[in-house]
């Protein structure tokens, strides 16, 4: 799908997303739950569904009703029948790392496999952890398809956190729901703690029994019994996603976006400090956050903890007067394309000039935005960014392979234009 998107005023107001971080995090707890998991305001995005898909092909029933989503199960690995499954995982990064040591918990063979860039991504973590803990495991060189046969067997053990906090998030979930006494995990060089928070916040809800220590010592005990016929759990909005709307409000006119939770474990949230930086106009209410154009100046900022913050950042740095600095560029490598790559050349076919560094992403903004055609290169928050940017160029921005948005916010378009700004599909 191509998108033209016109230079826009923007103004009004939109809902933020579900959250696909904590969605699929309470998939993962429902599933394990046996019982009746209610979920209000569940996600859509292209990475939810192929949660709900895992789990039930893991034995829950899933039920939509009137907004609700209804999760069944009989527990895991108990409800699982069948030999030898296979199992997609889309192109969710998050939902492979987590699914995987969750499926180890079965002594069914299964083989987990993905589609896109993420059959490039690396997943070498399980073939040094998982035969520590009982697994037997074939994978690609370190790329799926994984092919694993549990039982996983928890045990004290020490975890590299510098690729992604997503594979401890998978071992926490799959130690919560097994361990019979007492284990720790030992990580080093943890990135993306929030994201460690995130997934403690949704374990807590489900009664699991987790601590930690400066987020080095993991301390695993035996899952509360919980005595509830039925777990109610609430989605978040997605900071990930609204990110892009706050950034278009602070480039092209103003915007209202409410269902955000400035006390979100999220780590994406870190946006609002970096609006306010660059002298956005930023005003929080009890019903939403609003932020309005102004005069915006360059700005510095670690988005190591927050590496999905990049996109938005470099479409907000374009209109920065002077150069803006934003470290942390090693965790773009293994996204859904090489970002700090896909950014350079996208922005550059704009006008922009972005500097890579060692590990600093430099944009030199304040120069005019041009109209151009460029590709997402597949990647939902490159076509997000592109978007956004387009709404204060000089000309007309084409974005081709827009459908990328689906992944993690589908109705991104549709909102983009209930608050003004104009787009229309040129290519189906």
């Amino acid at each position: 799908m191509k998108v033209k998107i016109f230079p826009s005023k923007i103004s009004g107001h939109v809902s933020a997303p579900a959250s696909k971080s904590s969605m699929q995090r309470a998939c993962a707890a429902a599933l394990l739950h046996t019982g009746t998991t209610r979920i209000k305001n569940p996600g859509t995005s292209n990475d939810d569904k192929t949660a709900l898909n895992i789990i039930s092909q893991f034995g829950a029933k899933t039920q939509f009703t009137e907004g609700e989503l209804t999760i069944n199960s009989p527990g895991f690995p108990e409800g699982l029948t069948g030999e030898n499954k296979i199992i997609g995982c889309g192109e969710s990064g998050l939902s492979v790392r987590m699914f995987t040591p969750i499926a180890a918990l079965s002594s069914i063979k299964m083989i987990l496999e993905g589609e896109g860039s993420l059959q490039n991504r690396p997943m070498n973590f399980f073939d040094q952890i998982l035969p520590q803990l009982g697994v037997q495991i074939i994978s690609t060189n370190g790329r799926l398809p994984l092919e694993i046969k549990g039982p996983l067997q928890p045990a004290d053990i020490s975890v590299d956190g510098s690729l992604s906090s997503q594979f401890l998030t998978g071992l926490l979930f799959a130690y919560g729901a097994s361990v019979k006494k007492p284990v720790t995990i030992s990580v080093n060089d943890l990135k993306s703690k929030p994201y460690i928070d995130l997934t403690l916040d949704v374990m807590q809800h489900f009664g699991y029994n987790i601590s930690h220590e400066d987020y080095k010592y993991f301390r695993v005990k035996p899952k509360n019994d919980r005595v509830d016929s039925v777990i109610y759990y609430t989605v978040e909005g997605d900071w990930s996603s609204a990110s892009f709307l706050l950034v278009a409000g602070a480039i092209a006119g103003g915007v209202k976006v409410s269902g955000l939770d400035e006390k979100s474990s999220q780590a994406d949230k870190a946006i609002l400090k970096v609006l306010r930086d660059c002298g956005a106009d930023v005003i929080i209410s009890n019903e939403f956050i609003e932020v309005r154009k102004s005069a915006l100046k360059a700005f510095m900022f670690d988005a190591t903890d927050c590496p999905d913050l990049f996109p938005p950042l470099v479409a907000m740095a374009a209109y920065c007067k002077g150069n803006s600095v934003i470290k942390g560029m090693h965790r773009l490598a293994s996204k859904e394309s090489n970002r700090a790559e896909t950014l350079k050349e996208v922005f550059g076919l704009m006008g922009v000039d972005i500097l890579l560094h060692n590990d600093e992403m430099i944009i030199k903004g304040g120069d005019p935005v041009h109209g151009a055609e460029i590709s997402s290169h597949n990647d939902h928050r490159i076509a997000m960014a592109a978007a956004v940017a387009a709404l204060g160029a000089r000309g007309n921005i084409f974005v081709s392979h827009a459908e990328a948005v689906n992944k993690s916010y589908p109705e991104f378009f549709a909102d983009l234009q209930k608050i003004g700004g104009v787009s229309e599909i040129t290519e189906p």
